[in-house]
């Protein structure tokens, strides 16, 4: 495996997968000691062109998030119940740690890079303000990671 694939170390957010994105993110306001966030509900195909497995991927997911560090982000992804990344492990492991984030620049030669150490490209979309893509790297690193990339 080639070294310093991503040209970062920073994690910038952990999700979850969760069945009930309220009363999940009530046990974590409480458990945190702060206010529960308000969710909301990713967009439309028509807007993300998501992929997953590359394919047209019209799923969409309510989003929670908690601010936990400087650069940290625990995400909470309660999905619909249409094929993706997201219903997939929910549907295969249940609840819990869904991946490892870090913010990176040149969205493609990153997904080039890990492709060619074993790496796959699951799913992949738009949002406001950048890109994001999830790659399988459960067999070398255990967890999914997500590349976000900003405009």
């Amino acid at each position: 495996m080639e070294r310093n694939m991503l040209d970062t170390r920073i994690v910038t957010q952990i999700g979850f997968v969760v069945n009930d994105i309220e009363k999940t993110s009530q046990a974590f306001a409480d458990f945190l000691g702060v206010e529960k966030p308000a969710w909301s509900l990713t967009d439309t195909i028509d807007k993300t062109q998501g992929q997953y497995n590359g394919k047209p991927c019209p799923s969409r997911a309510k989003l929670a998030f908690f601010h936990v560090g400087d650069t940290l982000d625990i995400e909470l992804i309660e999905p619909d119940d249409q094929p993706s990344v997201w219903r997939d492990v929910l549907n295969e492991k249940g609840e819990g740690v869904h991946h490892i984030a870090f913010v990176i620049k040149g969205m493609q030669e990153k997904i080039l890079k890990l492709e060619r150490n074993g790496m796959k490209l699951m799913q992949k979309g738009e949002y406001t303000g950048g890109r994001y893509a999830y790659i399988d790297c459960v067999d070398q690193l255990k967890t999914i990671v997500e590349l976000l990339e900003n405009d």
